[in-house]
């Protein structure tokens, strides 16, 4: 639990740290949007704010100023609740507000949040949305980096920009994990008053049989066996949806790799190098993870075996794909109002990932934590663990 006289500097320091992240780009980069599910940095930034500004300050300070009128238009994302939006593929369009703008517009709701959390009484209630829009804009945070990794990625001279993050991590040796076949309890059982986000509750009794998950992700050379053994052009390997999004999109490899001369390299902060073949591979859909799985005479883990097994694994390096889908739990309950849009929503036709990345903010993930989205899906940091049996 984040403890009332340390909200202002928490609230702080986890804001600060969204624009230390864009600290590197030149102007042209923050109104970039190459695809439907990458954001421009600016929309980003501009979008945390918003989610103070309507959620925290204007229900709870009196005779609150908005910044501006159309901002909630503008930097609302999927918040039927609280009224119209930009479409998501049109935030590539918005050349107004200007980058500066969105800087005052944080400047200004920065020095009002700030005033609210030094005076302002915070109940139970308030606590804990503030708690949700503190790992809000951390999710945030992780997604500009992934956005503005497919961004930069996707520009043909391959620019090298500052991130503070470490991409590429050799691999560690480590044991195997053995689940013992038994009733195990999933969910988030932490302290009542500490955070998980509603997906995570309620906790609940599933049934494992014997398994085991190696101890280790795959590597970026072990991948490329896949590749070389024919693994992109043998339809064996592959769930039907996984083959058919294979050839209608020309899939050889991993996002941003890239073969030059015979030698596969791949786009990373440092500009286009040479796969290391030590480093765990990353940016794989779910389908490319269940492929390799299959080739390899194996599977991968479910949520649930996943979650038994995490406090003997070395996660956090690389979004695991599961082979389960995103579904409600046992007892799982829908908040009132727009926060009620935040998880539940979702749950349908998208597959769970488990345990965090490079790109995750410290302290942000846990191993009940349900990050999701659908199978085609690799522009975040995403890796492959095995599972015997």
């Amino acid at each position: 639990m984040i403890a009332e006289q340390t909200l202002t500097d928490q609230y702080l320091r986890v804001r600060a740290h969204s624009e230390v992240i864009c600290r590197g780009l030149e102007t042209e980069d923050y109104v970039v949007q190459p695809i439907a599910d990458v954001s421009p940095p600016k929309w980003h930034l501009g979008h945390t704010t918003w989610f103070w500004e309507t959620f925290l300050l204007a229900p709870n300070v009196p005779d609150y100023c908005i910044f501006h009128e159309d901002f909630s238009f503008v930097f609302n994302s999927y918040y039927e609740t609280v009224g119209r939006r930009v479409l998501r593929t049109d935030r590539g369009n918005l050349s107004r507000p200007t980058v500066a703008g969105v800087y005052e517009y944080r400047a200004y709701v920065d020095e009002q949040m700030s005033r609210f959390l030094d005076t302002a009484p915070i109940s139970a209630d308030l606590l804990a949305l503030i708690q949700l829009g503190l790992n809000h804009e951390q999710q945030h945070q992780e997604l500009l980096i992934t956005d503005i990794k497919y961004i930069l990625g996707h520009n043909p001279l391959f620019p090298a920009v500052d991130m503070p993050v470490v991409e590429h991590q050799a691999e560690s040796s480590n044991s195997p994990v053995e689940i013992s076949e038994g009733i195990y309890t999933i969910g988030y059982q932490g302290d009542p008053a500490g955070f998980c986000f509603d997906n995570e509750l309620a906790p609940h009794k599933v049934y494992l049989n014997n398994t085991v998950l190696s101890g280790n992700l795959v590597t970026n050379g072990e991948y490329i066996d896949f590749i070389k053994a024919g693994g992109y052009q043998n339809f064996r390997f592959w769930l039907s949806d996984g083959w058919a999004w294979v050839k209608a999109n020309g899939i050889q490899a991993p996002l941003y790799w890239y073969s030059i001369e015979g030698v596969w390299h791949n786009y990373t902060f440092d500009g286009l190098t040479p796969v290391d073949p030590d480093g765990l591979v990353c940016h794989v859909s779910q389908y490319e993870a269940d492929a390799y799985a299959r080739w390899k005479n194996q599977r991968l883990p479910t949520e649930f075996e996943w979650e038994a097994a995490a406090d003997q694994l070395n996660w956090g390096s690389r979004w695991e794909w599961t082979n389960s889908a995103y579904l409600p739990y046992p007892g799982f309950s829908t908040a009132e109002g727009a926060v009620g849009e935040y998880n539940g929503k979702f749950m349908s036709g998208q597959i769970v990932l488990r345990g965090g990345s490079v790109a995750t903010p410290d302290g942000h993930s846990r191993p009940t934590y349900r990050n999701f989205f659908q199978p085609d899906k690799r522009w975040q940091y995403t890796g492959i663990r095995l599972v015997k049996g």
